[in-house]
């Protein structure tokens, strides 16, 4: 309408096209179109493509896949079939055919009208990459009050799944009468006639909270939609993508206060349903919670061990030390990122950690010198211990004594008793001081033979101060010439 306006108003086919700000063969085009229909607007006469004989395959095919089928897929099987229109036809055919089929077969709910204190949903959710290593992200969500919890795990093991359970709990201040997740094996072990088999350790877990897990049927995520937008929500702001800027992050430590910072921004603004700030219902709805036990059921703290007479327990097949005092005790020991911790539980003073590693392999034990009593001294750190009044006199004289020795039992120095028992009686004479100095003298120059104590004595007081005395030296370092000069005599 504005193009036949343009042009009747300035006659001219360029400056209509000026005026519309269009090509000049597009105001050519509807001009003749106009003129061919006798006035008005021209209607358009372009045929659509239509699916014609092949609606009630496309319909078929959407019974058969109970309204699952691709448009691609689709079309490809209708190309195949000689269909010649568009895949955009196609596309549209098929969205009508599954309206119409959702419209006799689709599900209706009914809105659900919750109750404080009475249920949970938690799930999983692919997290990013921390150090090359998948994380995951467990997300509870607590329907009253619509508040929502989300920490990063390093995998779905039990150990994992019950310290998350434990850990949103302590978030909700309590626990609710039940909890509604996925059958994962952690969960359920089997299902017989269409009834899940609970795993007996999360039962055990559940009486130790107070807490009932129940599971939705399986491939039902309408069933839990509040953890499901949790993760949806979650995975948005928490994985790093082009969408939302965020960079990858450095550590684990980074992606928890992430993790925190996200339930503090969701929980403390206004719900879209409710109106309200969910930890403002929670401040409520806390009256309905059941409370919670001091301390984490035990399974959270990993895969049990007993500990051997070596103080060691075995994770993986690699070997790590726990104190000594804890031989034959019963110990919990979990991996948390690249450390390994074991932790002892009693029953005075409750569960405390015990030991910490850096993760290692087979055949590299990971051994900690705090974890045992010291060693006994091995072949080459003996000390002298006096066996006698004689040799606790001689050890008497100080570290110079000992000293002589330990070098003269090791150099292999002959009549050692008698020696002894000369530098005791040089001592009387010339004091322990100056006697303990020449012996470390000795020691130190290896000067073990007859005589060469009192030697090095003398030499002190001679020079009147305690300077090294020359060692021995041996015939390799003389300064006498030798006989080479000899050997061609007589030749």
């Amino acid at each position: 309408m504005e193009i036949l306006e343009a042009f009747d108003m300035t006659g001219s086919l360029r400056g209509a096209a000026a005026l519309v700000g269009c090509d000049h063969k597009t105001i050519a085009h509807w001009v003749r179109a106009r003129e061919e229909a006798g006035g008005g607007l021209p209607v358009s006469t372009r045929e659509r493509p239509r699916v014609g004989p092949f609606v009630g395959k496309i319909e078929e095919w959407v019974e058969r896949s109970r309204g699952r089928i691709r448009a691609d897929k689709a079309h490809e099987r209708l190309i195949a079939m000689g269909y010649t229109g568009s895949e955009r036809t196609t596309r549209r055919a098929v969205a009508r055919a599954k309206r119409a089929w959702r419209a006799g077969h689709g599900r209706v709910t009914r809105p659900w009208i919750t109750e404080p204190g009475l249920w949970m949903q938690w799930d999983y959710g692919d997290g990013p990459k921390v150090d090359g290593r998948e994380t995951v992200l467990f997300c509870a969500w607590l329907a009253w009050s619509r508040f929502r919890v989300v920490l990063p795990l390093w995998d779905r093991t039990q150990a994992s799944v019950v310290m998350g359970l434990d850990r949103a709990l302590r978030a909700f201040g309590g626990a609710p009468t039940y909890a509604l997740t996925d059958n994962e094996r952690t969960v359920s072990v089997d299902h017989v006639c269409g009834i899940a088999v609970r795993n007996p350790q999360i039962v055990a877990v559940g009486r130790h909270y107070g807490l009932t897990i129940a599971t939705c049927v399986p491939a039902d995520p309408q069933s839990k939609g509040g953890s499901e937008a949790t993760v949806r929500i979650a995975k948005a702001d928490l994985v790093p993508t082009d969408h939302n800027l965020r960079g990858a992050y450095g550590s684990f430590a980074e992606l928890e206060r992430a993790c925190e910072g996200f339930c503090d921004r969701v929980n403390t603004r206004e719900h879209r349903v409710t109106r309200r700030a969910p930890a403002v219902m929670l401040a409520e709805e806390q009256g309905r919670l059941h409370p919670l036990p001091a301390f984490a059921h035990t399974l959270c703290f990993g895969q049990t061990r007993k500990v051997t007479k070596q103080a060691t327990v075995s994770i993986g097949g690699s070997v790590y030390s726990v104190p000594s005092a804890l031989v034959d005790e019963r110990v919990w020991a979990r991996v948390d990122g690249s450390q390994l911790i074991v932790v002892h539980a009693d029953g005075l003073e409750g569960a405390r950690e015990v030991a910490r590693h850096e993760l290692t392999t087979p055949g590299l034990p990971s051994i900690l010198d705090e974890h045992y009593p010291p060693r006994p001294p091995g072949a080459l750190e003996r000390k002298p211990r006096a066996q006698g009044s004689e040799e606790a006199a001689f050890l008497a004289l100080g570290a110079g004594a000992e000293a002589w020795l330990t070098r003269a039992a090791a150099a292999g120095a002959t009549r050692v008793r008698r020696k002894l028992s000369e530098a005791v009686d040089l001592s009387k004479l010339h004091g322990q001081g100056e006697v303990n100095e020449a012996l470390a003298s000795a020691a130190h120059a290896e000067r073990f033979a007859e005589g060469d104590l009192a030697a090095i004595l003398a030499h002190h007081q001679q020079n009147g101060q305690v300077i090294p005395f020359p060692a021995r030296v041996s015939e390799e370092q003389t300064l006498q010439r030798s006989t080479q000069a000899w050997e061609g005599l007589g030749r």
